[in-house]
């Protein structure tokens, strides 16, 4: 068995331990070690950024963290280490065809279905019974938030965060960094560090642009 790490100490991360185990149930397969955070006195918390980076040898390594410019500073800053390593991690009862292309650091979830011909970046999270559609490209550190419907043809940009129950209509673009608010129905391109509300979608913010350090 693999040794794996998650970092983050939070709701999310006890889910990814929870798919870790479902993954274990099926096929054997990781050692989880324990939890990676700045705050070391939780229980299962085994250290923080310097156990990773002085690990000694392989360490596989699942950013559980939502917020998507911090899961990006993470994996940069781990991916300088050779024997850091970023697996994707499928629950089993995720449904999907063979025509999907896929990074690495991926997070998705139970009672998810992707359809074909997707192509998926990296440390995106696809969290609860998500529906992808044909010919869907989803970037890099995306988050895709429970029960969200993605039609076909649609481009989820780097560092979108879609709520919760969100409805993406079939052929759109959502730009780098856009905010979806939960329950939204997007019928129309949104543009790029916007927040988008309501039913059709409607930008309601637009942020200055992110850069990241």
């Amino acid at each position: 068995m693999k040794d794996l790490v998650i970092i983050g100490d939070g709701g999310f991360a006890k889910e990814v331990e929870w798919l870790v185990e479902r993954i274990n149930q099926k096929e054997p397969t990781w050692n989880f070690l324990g939890f990676i955070d700045k705050v070391k006195n939780k229980p299962q918390v085994i250290g923080d950024d310097d156990f990773v980076l002085n690990y000694g040898h392989e360490l596989n390594v699942v950013i559980a963290i939502g917020t998507s410019n911090i899961r990006d500073k993470i994996y940069n800053r781990y991916k300088r280490n050779s024997k850091i390593k970023f697996p994707n991690l499928l629950d089993p009862d995720v449904k999907h065809s063979t025509k999907i292309t896929m990074g690495e650091g991926n997070i998705i979830c139970a009672g998810t279905i992707m359809t074909v011909d997707i192509s998926i970046g990296n440390c995106n999270i696809i969290n609860l019974d998500c529906t992808v559609g044909h010919d869907v490209h989803i970037d890099d550190f995306v988050t895709i938030n429970p029960s969200v419907n993605i039609s076909g043809n649609t481009h989820i940009s780097n560092g979108c965060n879609i709520g919760t129950g969100t409805q993406i209509i079939q052929g759109l673009i959502i730009e780098h960094n856009t905010i979806v608010g939960a329950g939204a129905v997007v019928n129309k391109d949104l543009p790029a560090n916007c927040t988008a509300v309501g039913v059709p979608a409607k930008v309601i913010k637009v942020r200055e642009e992110q850069v990241n350090a």
